[in-house]
């Protein structure tokens, strides 16, 4: 008989990344292709089969079409490719990650140098040869502290947006002779955003016109309470110039991040955020991570967005070249195919493929 009954439409659960090709989505909805593109006609989209729609657009039409969307953007696809699960076990404690925020004149950065003189020991100066965004200092009672500078925090945005949390506390620096600007009501709300907690260092506490106890009223207009006025944010009078007070800065966050009791696991494939990457001369591709979880030796073959390649060298804050490199730990990584983005997320997989 000629009549063959009509197939019965299937309807399908559709993924839908950021963003996908015209044809791709009529494969995953096993429709065709002209169906989708007179579909997006109808809806004002000019569109040819290899064109490029967002996720909105996608799954407007995967509803017309009468299948049930489902979103997953990019990043999820790569999280799930190898973010190794911790075993409670192996948990060991890490060093805090503090990122240093403020009003751009308030002296982050030398408050930075300053930190970090404290380790270049012995009258070793001028031993930071080069940045790299991160670092990590040693204090006093042995314990490791990183830093992340992150200029214009752009980094810190991306990373923000992309739910990486590099994070764990963050250091507001206000200048004790300007008090808070809108860049440091910017910072305070990224931070609150990201639900790190702060610690405020009062900078500049040297210059004769300083009013540190003004800068702390007005932390109360943003809901930041000074521990002097019964808050639970701590306030650090320093001064970069004189390396006054940083002491008492590195003992605040030593205690809070005891409070944290920060952990992580470092026997699994490292994983980690880049804080910047950049193309050198004889060295090619070059980003600087912060190793989350696990241990990244070299040889390792890592995937960074949508960069991959083998880790030919790893590099620390001072240059010098080191075997693997554990969790809380800044390193300059070398061997990737290309640059990727500050913000992506760096893991360790088992084979090329």
């Amino acid at each position: 008989q000629a009549e063959q009954t009509p197939a019965v439409k299937q309807f399908r659960e559709v993924i839908i990344p950021d963003t996908i090709t015209v044809s791709e989505l009529a494969n995953r909805m096993t429709e065709k292709t002209a169906d989708i593109v007179r579909e997006l006609m109808k809806n004002g989209i000019m569109a040819t089969a290899t064109e490029v729609i967002d996720s909105d657009t996608a799954e407007l039409i995967t509803t017309e079409f009468g299948h049930k969307p489902k979103r997953i953007s990019e990043s999820d696809v790569e999280l799930d490719l190898g973010l190794e699960e911790s075993n409670p076990e192996n948990l060991v404690t890490r060093p805090p990650i503090v990122t240093i925020m403020g009003h751009v004149d308030h002296g982050k950065t030398s408050l930075l140098d300053a930190l970090r003189e404290s380790k270049v020991a012995d009258g070793e100066a001028g031993g930071i040869t080069q940045h790299i965004g991160a670092y990590q200092i040693t204090t006093k009672t042995k314990s490791k502290i990183s830093f992340i500078d992150t200029p214009g925090h752009e980094a810190f945005t991306e990373m923000r947006a992309r739910g990486a949390n590099v994070t764990d506390i963050v250091i507001l620096v206000v200048a004790a002779d300007d008090g808070i600007k809108p860049q440091t009501i910017e910072a305070i709300k990224h931070a609150k955003a990201a639900d790190c907690p702060i610690i405020v260092a009062v900078n500049k506490c040297d210059k004769p016109e300083a009013n540190p106890q003004k800068v702390r009223t007005e932390l109360l207009q943003h809901d930041l309470m000074p521990e002097e006025m019964g808050g639970d944010v701590q306030c650090i009078d320093v001064s970069a110039k004189n390396k006054n007070g940083l002491n008492d800065l590195i003992e605040a966050l030593e205690l809070q991040a005891d409070l944290m009791e920060l952990k992580s696991d470092p026997t699994i494939n490292a994983n980690g955020v880049v804080v910047e990457s950049k193309v050198e001369r004889g060295k090619g591709s070059v980003i600087t991570l912060l190793v989350k979880a696990g241990t990244l030796n070299v040889g390792d073959i890592i995937v960074v967005g949508t960069e991959s390649g083998k880790v030919r060298a790893l590099l620390n804050d001072e240059g010098e070249r080191i075997n693997k490199a554990g969790p809380s730990m800044p390193v300059e990584v070398l061997g990737l195919s290309g640059t990727p983005n500050a913000g992506d997320i760096a893991h360790v997989v088992e084979t090329e493929a």
